[in-house]
């Protein structure tokens, strides 16, 4: 990894279906040869996936939870594999210092909120705080 491959990165973070042509010019290469970058950095497992960003309010999703998960039980399996399939857990961290885990969950309502810290019950209690207002 070179300056070059950290800037083809940040432009990609910017926007990863900006074209190769246009990286290259930001970094003085053509587009082959930012192609052939980013290919390595795919096989690398630098690049492990292009996704997208949604506004989770113009989908109905007025509700960002963060969830502090304090665990009751040994069985973190099973709570992870419950994370992976939570329709409204858009990112769960495994943490250290107060609590276990961090969740991040978008909800269309309250009732919605509550189904959720219901489910979670089963494995720990938890800390909720809402947010107010996205800064970055």
């Amino acid at each position: 990894m070179d300056q070059i491959d950290f800037k083809i990165l940040e432009l990609l973070k910017e926007n990863s279906r900006k074209q190769w042509k246009e990286i290259g010019e930001s970094v003085h290469m053509t587009g082959q040869a930012v192609g052939n970058r980013i290919h390595r950095m795919e096989e690398d497992g630098i690049i492990e996936k292009y996704t997208i960003i949604m506004n989770e309010m113009k989908i109905g999703k007025s509700i960002q939870a963060f969830v502090t998960v304090f665990m009751k039980t040994t069985n973190h399996t099973e709570f992870q594999q419950f994370l992976r399939n939570h329709p409204n857990v858009s990112e769960a961290h495994r943490v250290s210092g107060e609590g276990c885990y961090f969740l991040k969950a978008s909800l269309s309502s309250q009732e919605e909120l509550n189904k959720v810290l219901d489910e979670i019950l089963k494995y720990g209690n938890y800390r909720v705080n809402l947010s107010i207002g996205k800064i970055v």
